[in-house]
């Protein structure tokens, strides 16, 4: 079950890796047709892109942090960083899906990977 916790937490690290490199890099071009945005909505918007994206990043690595630490013997802190990582992604997939309808789609492609990784995690925990 740690195998599994590890995989699906690499697996959301990069789904949000991807985030982070729309959100922050090609927000205004390639992101537009991803997003659905305007021209003129991503150009307003750009800042708060850039910035959100870098939460996505922070929270991938925290995932692989944990996942090398967990995967290197260091359960502890391996499961803590794996579930602070995953929960959080988690917990914002969970708070998009609640305050905006429009976008629950992207809220379960966002949150898809991270319940999996956090439920496997907790398993595993449970398990021993």
């Amino acid at each position: 079950m740690v195998i599994l916790a590890l995989v699906l937490a690499v697996l959301a690290a990069a789904l949000h890796c991807y985030i982070w490199w729309l959100e922050s890099f090609v927000w205004t071009t390639r992101a537009r047709a991803v997003f659905g945005t305007t021209r003129q909505q991503a150009e307003a918007t750009r800042e708060l892109a850039f910035n959100q994206g870098f939460y996505n990043l922070f929270l991938a690595l925290i995932a692989v942090a944990g996942v090398a630490f967990w995967g290197a013997g260091q359960d502890g802190i391996g499961a803590a960083l794996l579930l602070a990582g995953t929960g959080s992604m988690l917990a914002a997939a969970l708070l998009l899906f609640v305050t905006s309808p429009d976008k629950r789609r992207a809220a379960i492609t966002q949150g898809f990977l991270p319940l999996l990784a956090v439920g496997a995690a907790i398993a595993a925990l449970v398990l021993g």
